[in-house]
């Protein structure tokens, strides 16, 4: 496999991010030298995906601490977690954000005894660990997936889940790019993803990018794809996944996953362990992050509804496990029951 692209990197003393409101039509790259800039930048969705939130919110709790000058590690850990509960409130519902944000914490603890300034620097090498971590996973979870694939195969993928959303390759995208590197002569369908289109302008970016075929649907149109047998597989990301499977994605993954179920097509989820979240049993505690209207009211800030017209904009919804094949990860293939399974990926 390979990416022609670096969609979030660490160089010298500042974190650099694909832009990726600008895409397809520009590739801006932005440097980022505050905390701030990294809450704006996740909450305006300049980096997204749950995976590169994980990575950037960890960059992003070096770039608080730094130039702190706390006389002891108590008042240290104080300012370290207000800036840790600041990052999490950016975007609440992608759980690697708070799991990243919470190792970090922990590796502090660990090194409660040592020079502050050394305590800065294992901040600043646990993020590009966590990083270089996410690169491998998205690496191993492209190769697990891939072997599901068959030859000459329609994939259908939601939202945007490649090198954009991670640290590289993708989750759902890496199996795409590995069945493509594979020779398996696969077509992709590519919903749009209203409101904010990350498929229509990222995804298709992506494909393009590794020269797999692909054609771009509006969402609606999936249902029919798959009634008239023109889908063989779908697989999408995850945002959160709860100890009994049941996984927030992407607005729309839903209904995917019902009609994928109702037509006998296989429904798999692609994702690094961090993204279980197994201190919510079940999808029912997992929080929806609710988004401005203007997503939906405005396309590119143009307005496309009457004036004064309110929207409701839930950026996700949750797939019951019942309509999940399976969840495709770095430690391989893991099938119902989905409760037992998953308690066993984490021993």
């Amino acid at each position: 496999m390979k990416q022609s692209y670096e969609s979030i990197s660490w160089q010298d003393d500042h974190l650099v991010i694909l832009d990726q409101t600008q895409l397809p039509l520009r590739e801006i790259y932005s440097e980022i030298h505050t905390v701030g800039q990294v809450w704006e930048a996740i909450k305006k969705m300049k980096v997204r995906g749950a995976p590169a939130i994980g990575i950037a919110a960890a960059y992003g709790l070096y770039l608080g601490v730094r130039e702190l000058e706390s006389k002891n590690f108590t008042s240290f850990n104080v300012e370290l977690n207000r800036w840790i509960e600041y990052l999490t409130s950016s975007r609440p519902t992608a759980v690697n954000l708070s799991w990243a944000l919470d190792r970090i914490s922990q590796t502090v603890y660990a090194n409660k005894d040592e020079d502050l300034e050394d305590v800065k620097e294992v901040i600043l090498e646990t993020a590009k660990t966590i990083h270089d971590e996410d690169k491998r996973r998205c690496e191993q979870i492209g190769k697990n997936g891939a072997e599901l694939v068959q030859k000459e195969w329609n994939i259908l993928t939601h939202c945007n889940t490649g090198g954009l959303a991670t640290g590289a390759y993708g989750t759902a995208f890496s199996v795409l790019l590995q069945a493509h590197a594979d020779d398996k002569d696969i077509h992709v369908w590519a919903t749009e993803t209203r409101p904010l289109l990350q498929g229509a302008r990222l995804t298709t970016w992506e494909l393009q990018q590794a020269e797999i075929p692909f054609h771009l649907i509006a969402d609606s149109a999936a249902g029919h794809l798959m009634r008239t047998g023109k889908v063989d597989m779908i697989v999408v990301g995850a945002d959160r996944v709860a100890a009994n499977g049941d996984t927030a994605n992407k607005i729309g993954t839903y209904p995917l996953a019902v009609l994928a179920k109702e037509n006998d097509i296989p429904f798999y989820v692609a994702l690094p362990l961090s993204t279980f979240d197994r201190a919510s049993e079940t999808g029912e505690e997992i929080k929806i992050e609710e988004r401005e209207p203007e997503e939906v009211t405005h396309l590119a800030k143009t307005p496309i509804t009457p004036k004064k017209t309110d929207a409701y904009n839930p950026a996700f919804d949750v797939t019951p496990s019942k309509y999940i094949t399976g969840f495709i990860t770095e430690n391989g293939i893991v099938e119902p029951d989905f409760t037992k399974n998953i308690k066993a990926l984490f021993g």
